[in-house]
């Protein structure tokens, strides 16, 4: 008979396996990242691709917040200290690290980087992009560190009293910036003032606004398509199912054994890593100037609506509500682009009714299983309101003569309202995109392959 020890072996994951497991998401994300940068960048204008780098690092950032406002169930509202912390590091160290290896502070862009493409016959990656990368890792890092000591007041805090524990970490980041040098270091002063004194002299109040432009569609997809695919898996582990348990009922979590502590201060570091990325690509961003204002609590509630619109503990709710809440202030300043989304509105309307129906004919009929099967058609039905709405009051707009673009601010809060009224959990509640009614077939065949496979095997 074979031994414990033995048997227990048959369980352990095969390398090529485990290695695979760990290598596709960074194929994927360099997959993504490529398309997004050699095939979709080319074919749009420097508008649309300004729009979706913002999209993807508002994704990043509504992400890595679900997993403490939404995985864990702590109300964080100083996210945006994160933000600025990965963002001044990062760019902090790609300056001065450039005058120090380069002699200057100029980005020397390959074709990977670059928001509107990089000189002809420039390198794939060049020692410029090499050092962006660096920066990126060392300024997520930091702000993780910073998460540790955030996250640590959880120990005795919740609710209420560690919002304005968090609120109070993002001011004191956004004041010491405050504090800095006003003037960046020239290289002269750079080879005389010591190491520890130079990646200091951020701009103050003025701004860092000399960070080497490096981000490009490739490094922001490829970061989302990261955090999306290790977001995914955390919730799927056993340490994301601690969390949820947390937030369900943390008496009761820790009653069964779940070192609540432990999860707590993990889901802050973790999500303040993501944001220190996110900051990072934001620091780089040509036409970005680095400012206090980045950490301040405006900034951090632009994040929590996007958590809340997309529904507490959706990694896809909050990727979706996150690009609806970075466009749709831009949408609105053209309304003549705002009625063309007529042709989207309407049929997300038709559909959603339709669908609507035949969740109820299905749940009169023989559904005994439980499931909410309106909630997908209740979503579509709210997006294509909203849309639709939206298009038909810039199409009245344009027949009275009334720019449309000067109330937009008033417009964008009154959708959020309409949209959080017939919405109150968010657009998929705690749910993903992939777990609706519309992906049973898909979910289905997959299963039923796997059976059959199962069942050869045996």
């Amino acid at each position: 008979m074979a031994s414990l020890q033995d048997r227990a072996a048959h369980f352990k994951p095969a390398p090529i396996g485990a290695a695979w497991r760990i290598a596709w998401p960074v194929l994927f994300a360099l997959v993504l990242g490529v398309a997004m940068q050699m095939f979709v960048r080319p074919n749009i204008d420097a508008y649309s691709s300004a729009q979706i780098l913002n999209i993807g690092i508002a994704v990043i950032l509504a992400v890595s917040l679900t997993i403490v406002n939404g995985f864990t169930g702590q109300f964080s509202i100083g996210h945006a200290g994160f933000l600025a912390v990965g963002g001044y590091v990062a760019g902090s160290l790609a300056y001065y690290g450039s005058f120090a290896i380069f002699g200057s502070g100029a980005a020397r862009m390959g074709m990977l980087s670059g928001l509107y493409g990089a000189p002809a016959g420039a390198p794939l990656i060049t020692g410029g992009e090499v050092l962006f990368l660096i920066s990126l890792i060392v300024g997520g890092l930091v702000a993780a560190l910073l998460g540790v000591a955030v996250g640590l007041p959880s120990l005795r805090l919740r609710g209420d009293y560690l919002a304005i524990v968090t609120l109070g970490f993002g001011e004191i980041v956004r004041v010491l910036i405050q504090q800095t040098p006003q003037v960046l270091m020239s290289k002269e002063e750079i080879a005389a003032a010591p190491a520890w004194k130079v990646p200091l002299s951020v701009g103050g109040s003025l701004g860092f606004g000399n960070v080497p432009k490096y981000t490009s569609l490739f490094w922001v997809y490829a970061a989302v398509a990261i955090t999306l695919v290790f977001a995914y898996r955390l919730k799927m582990s056993s340490t994301g199912r601690a969390m949820l348990s947390i937030r369900e009922d943390e008496i009761a979590a820790e009653a069964m054994g779940v070192r609540t502590t432990y999860y707590k201060v993990w889901g802050f570091v973790i999500a303040a890593f993501f944001a220190g990325i996110a900051g990072g690509l934001y620091a780089h961003t040509l036409g970005i100037s680095l400012s206090p204002v980045d950490a301040g609590f405006q900034k951090s509630f632009d994040i929590i609506i996007m958590v809340v619109l997309g529904g507490l503990g959706s990694i896809s709710g909050a990727a979706i509500a996150a690009a609806i809440v970075t466009y749709l202030p831009e949408l609105l300043r053209t309304p003549d682009t705002l009625q063309k989304f007529a042709v989207v509105g309407v049929p997300m309307l038709i559909l959603g009714f339709a669908m609507l129906g035949m969740a109820g004919r299905r749940e009169k009929s023989a559904d005994k299983s439980g499931r909410d099967r309106r909630a997908l058609p209740r979503v579509i039905i709210s997006v294509g309101l909203v849309i639709t709405g939206l298009s038909a009051l810039a199409f009245f707009a344009k027949k009275l003569d009334i720019n449309l673009g000067e109330y937009r601010l008033i417009i964008y809060a009154l959708a959020l309202v309409i949209m959080m009224i017939t919405r109150p959990q968010g657009l998929l509640g705690v749910r993903e995109l992939w777990e609706g009614s519309l992906y049973r077939p898909l979910r289905d065949f997959f299963s039923s392959r796997s059976a059959d496979s199962g069942g050869r095997k045996a």
